[in-house]
């Protein structure tokens, strides 16, 4: 049993891109594998064409959060430090990192005493303190308040539109991904399942790209909407047309005399695709009707 096979895709500079997928899809394994901490059968994961095994100076190149384990006897700031110190930065780092995600007034506190989102932001303080180019995050919203995941949603978003940094980023929490990403990827069984911009995967998506109509001459609408081939599903009072602009529909109604009560877009949330796409390909998942990594950043 493969844990990821023929898994393949590109995180671009200056986006940020979730990496979404069930419980047992195979997204940790990739993120390890990424990172180097486990080797693939087969392929590569590379950062500009550079393994992380080969990268001259690590910390520098790819900041990452996979866990938020800390000495509960050290303070954020030693911890930092001590980071510093193993990879030749300069100690000024560790409160410059604190002060950016938050944390400047409880760096002197003993991390064992940091709520679980304040275990976050040191994580990705840890993460920031190379000024790394690319950042692999593993559920960074876990635990924050919602001005928390407000504040990273802002964050993610500056660090690459703003500062042209390569950011991945794992989660569950499908809403907000969906407001902080540029790009999905969505794993399922340990292949790919989707990947493209938030455009893309709604034109992909069933039901995409369709309007709903409701008129109490609905059956009218229908067969005046039919005669150019336009498809059209009646329900009762409502029509869902697909192939057709809300303008071009509007049109039709005038021109056939045909009064609206409703008529509006329906577009795919995150979350109706994540499922569409991802049924069946969970580790808990029911029956459904529905060589190793290969990563790149640059």
């Amino acid at each position: 049993m493969r844990a990821v096979s023929d898994l393949g895709f590109t995180v671009e500079p200056g986006t940020v891109t979730g990496f979404l997928g069930p419980n047992g899809a195979g997204k940790t394994t990739t993120l390890r594998m990424v990172l180097g901490l486990l080797n693939p059968d087969a392929g590569t994961a590379t950062f500009d064409g550079v393994p992380y095994s080969s990268l001259s100076q690590p910390l520098r190149t790819v900041g990452a959060v996979l866990e938020t384990a800390f000495h509960p006897a050290r303070s954020g700031r030693n911890h930092l430090r001590v980071y510093c110190r193993a990879a030749g930065l300069p100690l000024q780092r560790a409160d410059e990192v604190l002060a950016q995600v938050g944390l400047a007034d409880a760096g002197q506190r003993r991390a064992g005493g940091y709520s679980l989102g304040m275990r976050q932001r040191l994580g990705l303080a840890t993460a920031l303190l190379g000024d790394p180019a690319v950042l692999v995050l593993d559920e960074p919203a876990n635990g924050l308040d919602p001005e928390g995941i407000q504040w990273l949603r802002g964050f993610l978003r500056h660090l690459a539109h703003e500062q042209g940094r390569t950011v991945l980023v794992s989660s569950h929490l499908l809403s907000e991904v969906e407001q902080t990403v540029d790009r999905v990827v969505i794993v399922g069984a340990g292949q790919l399942v989707r990947e493209g911009s938030m455009e893309q995967l709604r034109s992909g998506a069933d039901g995409a790209g369709t309007v709903l109509v409701r008129s109490p001459e609905a059956a009218r609408l229908a067969e005046a909407l039919r005669t150019d081939g336009t498809g059209v599903s009646l329900d009762g009072d409502a029509l869902t047309v697909s192939g057709r602009t809300t303008a071009e529909i509007g049109a039709c109604a005038f021109a056939a005399g045909v009064e609206l009560h409703e008529l509006r877009s329906q577009t795919s949330g995150l979350e109706e695709i994540y499922f569409q796409l991802t049924a069946g390909r969970g580790q808990f998942a029911a029956p459904s009707a529905g060589p190793v990594a290969e990563e790149t950043t640059r």
